[in-house]
Formats: C-alpha cells, sequence, structure tokens
C-alpha cells in the first residue's frame, strides 16, 4: 500500500512523518503551494508531485490533508482523474464520508474519514506524539476493518463511530481540546487582573491544570474533583461570581460550576447541594 497526500500542512507533515517511520510506504505530495509540498517529501522521504493526477496514479490510499471546508472542492476536483479502486481518506472530526465525497461509490473507489484525537499543532513535531493519539473512523463498510488492523499495527487504539454520532463526536473533542484554551484565557485575564503578566499567570497555572488533568486521567473524573463546589462552600463560591467582571465569563463559570455539582454528588451523596444549586441558578 502506498499512500500520497493532496495537502501539506500540520495533518499531512504529521500523519506522513508517523507512517513512515512505522514502515508504511508513501508515494509522496502535491499541494497548490510547491514549496510545502516540497518541504513535505523530504522531511518524509517521499516524492513531490507538481500535477496531482500523477500522484493518484501512484497512490493506493490518498489522504486530502486540506481545511475541512476545501475537501469537497478538493475531491470534485479529482474523483474523475481516474480514482477506480482508490481509497480516498480526509481527517476531518466533523465532516462524514457522506459530507465530503457524496458519490465515491459512483467512482468505484472508498471513502473513509480518519481522526486522530490530538492536536496536531507542529509541523515538524506532533508526529513524534502520534503514538498515543486515539483514531476514530468511519466509512466504507468493506474496508474499515482493515483500518482498525492498520492502526492496532501501528500500537494505536481506534473506534468506528457511526456517521449519526459524528458531529456529537467532534463537539465532545472540540469541549476536552479547544474549549479548555477558552477557560484558561478566562484565568489568565483575572490573574491579570491581579498584577500578573500574561507569562507569570501561565507559569503559575502550568502546574495546577496539568495536576488536575492528571488525576482525572488516572483517578476519574469525581475522583480528581476538589475546590469550593465540591466541598459546598457557598460563601466562596459567591465570592467568586461577584469578582468576576465580565457577564459572559460568569455564566460560563455557574453553568460549568452547576456540571461539577453532578460530578460532587456522586463522590459525596451526604451532602446536601441544595443551596449550591440556588445561588449558581
Amino acid at each position: 500500500m502506498k499512500i500520497g497526500f493532496i495537502g501539506a500542512g500540520k495533518v499531512g507533515f504529521s500523519l506522513g512523518k508517523y507512517f513512515t517511520e512505522k514502515g508504511i510506504n508513501l508515494s509522496g505530495y502535491y499541494s497548490r503551494e510547491p514549496a510545502s509540498s516540497k518541504d513535505a517529501a523530504e522531511f518524509t522521504s517521499s516524492s513531490h508531485y507538481l500535477v496531482v493526477s500523477e500522484l493518484i496514479r501512484d497512490s493506493d490510499v490518498i489522504f486530502l490533508t486540506v481545511p475541512d471546508a476545501e475537501i469537497s472542492r478538493v475531491y470534485n476536483e479529482i474523483k474523475t482523474m481516474n480514482i477506480i479502486g482508490k481509497q480516498l481518506c480526509h481527517c476531518s472530526g466533523a465532516m462524514t464520508v457522506a459530507d465530503a465525497f457524496p458519490d465515491i461509490s459512483a467512482y468505484s473507489a472508498q471513502g473513509f474519514s480518519i481522526h486522530p484525537l490530538f492536536p496536531v499543532s507542529s509541523r515538524y513535531e506532533s508526529y513524534k506524539q502520534l503514538d498515543d493519539a486515539f483514531f476514530c473512523i468511519e466509512g466504507d463498510n468493506t474496508g474499515i476493518a482493515n483500518w482498525t488492523e492498520i492502526f492496532a499495527g501501528l500500537g494505536n487504539r481506534t473506534r468506528i463511530i457511526s456517521p449519526e454520532n459524528k458531529k456529537q463526536y467532534h463537539a465532545a473533542c472540540a469541549m476536552s481540546s479547544n474549549l479548555v484554551c477558552g477557560l484558561i484565557s478566562i484565568s489568565v485575564s483575572l490573574l491579570r487582573n491581579c498584577g500578573f503578566s500574561d507569562e507569570e499567570a501561565l507559569c503559575a497555572l502550568k502546574p495546577l491544570a496539568e495536576s488536575n488533568i492528571r488525576n482525572i486521567f488516572s483517578q476519574g473524573i469525581s475522583n480528581a474533583l476538589t475546590g469550593a463546589v465540591e466541598r459546598c462552600d457557598i460563601k466562596t463560591v459567591e465570592n467568586h461570581i461577584r469578582y468576576i467582571d465580565s457577564d459572559e465569563d460568569r455564566q460560563i463559570y455557574k453553568s460549568l460550576s452547576l456540571k461539577l455539582i453532578q460530578l460532587a454528588e456522586i463522590r459525596h451523596p451526604e451532602i446536601d447541594y441544595s443551596g449550591m444549586y440556588q445561588i449558581l441558578r
């Protein structure tokens, strides 16, 4: 099997390098920006293509590692370039195969969505951490088991996900990834009001946030819970609400604290949280 990439951004670089490090063959890269595909080809010791049809000809599998908004456009450009017997894959967590490749069966090809649950932030470094990534796969039923076997062979855990669940699945990923950036941003803003520089704020928050994440995944969510909501310290929570200046941030604090009460009740069924519910609602 030879894998080719259309698109040479962070995901294309990272997946390509990860595959080559694990012994999977690449044909190479094509991009509308030849300098990017040339860099990716050099990084992965594969070929640099200037004509997309030649990459398709030389590849058994073609990954469309372009922005989500571009996937369908690229597919519509290449679907008439003899993709018979080929596999087309995209890496969007939000789009289904039907969204991206709506008529792929008419071209005698197979479509797959292969999404790594991992924040790919660097072209040249992220591949080093993909050993720990969980991959969710959706697509053609006749070939999907083969992809789970491929990733199992690479050492990755996988989950086959139905198209109906794809949007909810992606919302779950965003909550644990992108939206955490928003929460940290609020914390930095509050510390800035206390005289911290942004750099000092991040330095101060780092051990707190990292320790909490470790506890969540080692002890479970309810057991990792600490703080004023868990111990039903109503006065402290009232002060938090009073001294958060932004109405938007205050509402985020309240909404998430209501979720924390539900977790706290699992851990402490003996505590009456009715007063805490009252001030947060």
